[in-house]
């Protein structure tokens, strides 16, 4: 079975995949954050490198698809192909920061690569505001995070609840984290786990 985490920057994906794959027992799949050769040339300068991240991002989670598929376990995810493709990509875009000729093309890339593919059987979404999202990222202190701009968190955050509002191809739970705080507190951890259960309990 495939699960998966999706949300903006700093909205806590990697801390719940962690939570959730020690709770249950599945084998959790992280962004490769820290082993990404373009993350930190993007954030310096976007236009020049946005191309190349998200091909790398879709090459990365194309590959990690296939392997959790292929593995015969129970797999949580953190990030999902899905949005590379409906919110990252066509939100460089739209801010001048991926020329058409390159975004078509990632366009193309993606419709293929997505043909091969099945998507979670649930997908857990962390929607958080921007104020969230910019004191989580503060608080883990990546240090190419700090020119991240404001405007860029806000049209990502508004792209997140649009694709959101039209998921349709798997089952969905919203998770609003403004009010939570499931890194720190049992009882809010639980309760995310417990409305995780409810839903894989549709799903056999």
């Amino acid at each position: 079975m495939h699960i998966a985490i999706a949300g903006n920057i700093g909205s806590g994906k990697t801390t719940l995949t962690d939570l959730l794959a020690k709770n249950f027992g599945w084998t959790p799949h992280f962004e490769d954050v820290d082993t990404n050769p373009y993350l930190a040339s993007f954030y310096e300068d976007m236009k020049r490198w946005s191309f190349n991240l998200q091909i790398y991002f879709l090459n990365s989670r194309f590959r990690q698809v296939v392997d959790i598929r292929n593995s015969g376990q129970t797999v949580i995810q953190d990030r999902t192909i899905y949005e590379d493709a409906f919110i990252f990509a066509p939100n460089l875009h739209e801010m001048n920061l991926m020329s058409k000729r390159d975004f078509e093309n990632y366009q193309s890339l993606f419709e293929l690569m997505s043909s091969f593919i099945q998507p979670p059987d649930l997908l857990i979404y962390l929607k958080a505001s921007v104020p969230t999202l910019v004191r989580q990222i503060q608080k883990r202190g990546r240090d190419y995070e700090a020119s991240i701009r404001l405007d860029y968190l806000k049209s990502l955050s508004d792209r997140y609840d649009s694709w959101i509002d039209t998921y349709k191809i798997g089952k969905l739970l919203v998770v609003n984290v403004d009010n939570i705080n499931f890194t720190e507190s049992a009882e809010d951890l639980g309760s995310i786990i417990e409305r995780v259960n409810a839903e894989l309990n549709g799903l056999f």
